[in-house]
């Protein structure tokens, strides 16, 4: 199957209501490009200098989502374009976005992210500190940041069942920063979980954003 094929078959299982972000981690802007041209707009990298080195070669209507860990010496490369970052893990990272937005301009939108999974190596906030932060830290003092949901990864098992509670628990997180914070904020509504292999299990259990890589560009070159 081609890019377009592939990328038409995910389309075609995604309800209307779930935006898709097509992953092109260690993938040429020429693939990237196969995507653009069946009509996806929403591009997400997980890494800075990937994102910077891709981002002047095409189209400037691409929609630049950045999910991957963001070091905060890295947030002044790609303030200037990048549409939405999901991978806010920390205050410090929140407020070093809105510095940069301001020198940019600009109002960034945001995903705090969840640790919800059994790994350790994975970034986020656990649930109770991503409450505890939004509790304690004047974060509606940032005008140069909007947050506007919530992201994570489930636990890289085979056990469906596992992975179903950790999206399970991302919604209910999602669900009490809402009613807590942001019960009149339409703008707050994104919660972004599901991957190639997991992303039918993510809607069942409350994504609207999934993250999709492998399964529209295939296997990822490394050598790029």
């Amino acid at each position: 199957m081609t890019i377009a094929e592939r990328l038409q078959a995910v389309k075609d299982t995604l309800p209307d209501n779930v935006e898709l972000v097509a992953v092109s981690k260690y993938h040429p802007v020429e693939e990237l490009m196969e995507a653009y041209d069946s009509g996806q707009r929403l591009m997400g990298e997980n890494i800075v200098q990937e994102l910077r080195t891709k981002q002047p070669l095409m189209p400037q209507d691409v929609k630049w989502h950045f999910i991957g860990h963001l070091q905060t010496n890295k947030v002044k490369y790609i303030a200037p374009y990048v549409t939405l970052i999901h991978s806010v893990d920390s205050y410090h990272l929140l407020e070093e976005i809105n510095r940069q937005a301001q020198r940019c301009g600009r109002v960034i939108d945001c995903l705090l992210q969840l640790h919800v999974a059994q790994e350790e190596t994975k970034y986020g906030f656990s649930p109770r500190e991503c409450l505890d932060m939004l509790r304690s830290q004047p974060w509606s003092t940032l005008s140069g940041v909007r947050l506007c949901g919530v992201m994570c990864m489930a636990s890289n098992v085979d056990d469906t069942e596992h992975v179903r509670s950790d999206f399970r628990n991302a919604n209910d997180v999602f669900n009490e920063i809402k009613e807590d914070f942001f019960n009149n904020s339409p703008h707050f509504c994104i919660r972004s979980w599901g991957m190639s292999h997991d992303y039918r299990i993510a809607i069942d259990e409350g994504s609207n954003m999934v993250r999709v890589g492998t399964a529209i560009f295939g296997e990822r070159n490394y050598g790029l």
